[in-house]
């Protein structure tokens, strides 16, 4: 089992020491466990900004404690934004020998996803703008190695529209990961939240493989011990489905390939 989505108490919506995730992922059988806690320098709603120094040194520290019984990567998710946002994130990427980033999207035209964004938009308008805002968003960033949770924003409308109208779209960004030698990540969380569609949905993951998507990473988006590990075996069987032979691990920001 690898989980490459992991959080600890540097994540500010997360209040699980970074040990107890680890010693819960050697019980759960896990072999590779990446912490990849939540930098967004300019989340409206929370400060989203761990200590750093203190981030690098615990990640450091259980690299070299856990040596032997759970390779640990070394990570971080990025908050992807327009603006001054990308020069952060740029700069946090650059500042530590990560051997993971996750870039992602938790808001978009300044609005936060689960609290501001849908308070003005029908679940059209907001897929619409946020699939629009996400595709110039990567032709301009691209200092991550896999984009977290695609569709995430299926998880805060009280309906999923009809997704052909933005296709197009999201056809566009995985063709921008895929040729800047990104991936997409399958996002377990869908599970836990009893979401409509798995994220990504199976007809973006069909989208992917037919472009000739291969980088793909599984993640449980865990901000509590108990979730570490969880829905793995349901996604490797859905990716399986989809023809995916492997899948994807990390180290200095480079990927390697696991045989599912």
């Amino acid at each position: 089992m690898y989980d490459y989505h992991i959080h600890s108490n540097f994540s500010d919506d997360c209040f699980t020491d970074m040990y107890e995730m680890i010693e819960t992922a050697i019980r759960t059988g896990i072999k590779e466990m990446a912490v990849t806690d939540h930098y967004d320098p300019d989340d409206l709603d929370y400060p989203f900004e761990p200590n750093f120094p203190k981030y690098h040194r615990n990640l450091l520290e259980v690299s070299h404690v856990y040596k032997g019984r759970i390779k640990i990567i070394k990570g971080i998710e990025t908050g992807i934004q327009h603006g001054d946002t990308l020069i952060k994130c740029e700069n946090a990427a650059n500042a530590f020998p990560y051997d993971f980033i996750l870039g992602a999207f938790h808001a978009a035209h300044s609005q936060n996803l689960y609290s501001q964004y849908f308070k003005n938009r029908t679940p059209e308008e907001g897929f619409y703008d946020f699939y629009t805002y996400m595709a110039d968003c990567v032709k301009e960033y691209k200092n991550f190695d896999v984009m977290a949770h695609f569709n995430v924003v299926d998880r805060y409308v009280d309906y999923v529209p009809d997704y052909s109208p933005y296709m197009d779209i999201i056809e566009s960004i995985l063709k921008d990961l895929i040729c800047s030698g990104k991936g997409i990540e399958f996002n377990t969380s869908s599970f836990r939240y009893g979401m409509e569609n798995t994220t990504p949905s199976k007809e973006i993951l069909a989208l992917y493989k037919s472009l000739g998507g291969e980088i793909i990473t599984i993640g449980s988006d865990a901000h509590r011990a108990q979730d570490v590990g969880y829905g793995y075996d349901k996604a490797v069987s859905i990716l399986k489905s989809h023809e995916f032979k492997y899948i994807s691990t990390f180290e200095n920001r480079k990927p390697d390939f696991v045989n599912i």
